[in-house]
């Protein structure tokens, strides 16, 4: 559909604390490098070196540092007051300022579509990181005091998933889901076309979209730099929770059809993690000459 003239703000936020990923912030900046050139403005959330101690704080690991974060991205945000956003991540919880900052300028009528294996609405009494609790956040749920910070919750009619796996779900994100009446679309469903998301957009009349794309709906066996496609592990995650089972070419289509729909002004991208990339530059680093 035809947009009218609008400001971009393209936020860099290569945080790795939410997921406890050494890897999060090189794959940010990888994605910050493959994406096309723009004149947006850009804006940077400074990180700090990634380091191994995640012990909990009342609940989730590193929570002091990744509320100042939050806090730091919403200010730049607030300081540019942009249109549209675009979010280079780090781990998911990069969402939660400017998908909350969205919805506050676009009156509470943003809808969001969360393409991603997982539904994100955990709370602490279920998981320590929290990347796995910011839809729950941005909808109210979630942690507490992370949802204290969105100032205007999003409505649950206006959330739908994609690619989502629901046979992986366990029973505290099916309640949350069947409670606030969240939509999904399987991979399953949108394997030969983008129908249940568009009827979606059309009965609820959403007129602004954020699409948030975490790389982990993309197959491990088609796509490597995620989670799931670890050369040799330390933990199994297939045996945890389900991995991704949709293609490039399948959620391309999908958000090329609603931008035609709906006026997106929201895209973040997250959870980009380069293991090849990692182990190359590993051996460069013990290479002689090079070193």
């Amino acid at each position: 559909m035809q947009k009218e003239s609008s400001k971009t703000l393209r936020l860099m936020m290569p945080q790795w604390q939410g997921g406890n990923n050494e890897l999060y912030p090189i794959g940010a900046e990888l994605l910050a490098w493959l994406a096309p050139e723009s004149d947006a403005s850009v804006a940077r959330v400074e990180v700090e070196p990634f380091h191994r101690d995640d012990t909990p704080e009342e609940g989730i690991s590193h929570r002091t540092v990744l509320l100042k974060q939050l806090k730091e991205a919403r200010a730049l945000i607030d300081a540019e007051r942009p249109d549209k956003i675009a979010v280079f991540g780090g781990d998911c919880l990069v969402e939660q300022a400017p998908f909350s900052y969205l919805n506050e300028k676009y009156n509470g009528e943003l809808g969001v579509l969360w393409i991603d294996s997982h539904p994100d609405v955990k709370t602490t009494k279920d998981f320590t990181n929290a990347h796995t609790m910011v839809l729950g956040n941005l909808l109210g749920e979630g942690d507490p005091q992370f949802a204290a910070e969105v100032r205007l919750p999003l409505s649950p009619q206006k959330v739908m998933y994609a690619g989502l796996r629901e046979a992986g779900l366990t029973e505290q994100e099916s309640e949350v889901i069947d409670r606030l009446g969240l939509k999904i679309a399987s991979p399953e469903a949108l394997q030969q076309d983008s129908a249940p998301v568009l009827d979606w957009i059309a009965e609820n009349n959403i007129r602004y979209l954020a699409i948030h794309l975490d790389l982990d709906v993309l197959d491990p066996a088609t796509f490597r730099s995620v989670l799931f496609a670890e050369p040799e592990p330390e933990i199994d995650w297939l045996k945890m929770y389900p991995a991704g089972k949709m293609t490039f070419a399948q959620v391309t289509r999908l958000i090329t059809d609603v931008a035609e729909h709906t006026d997106v002004v929201g895209m973040g991208i997250a959870e980009h993690l380069p293991w090849d990339a990692a182990h190359l530059k590993n051996a460069l680093s013990k290479f002689p000459v090079l070193s």
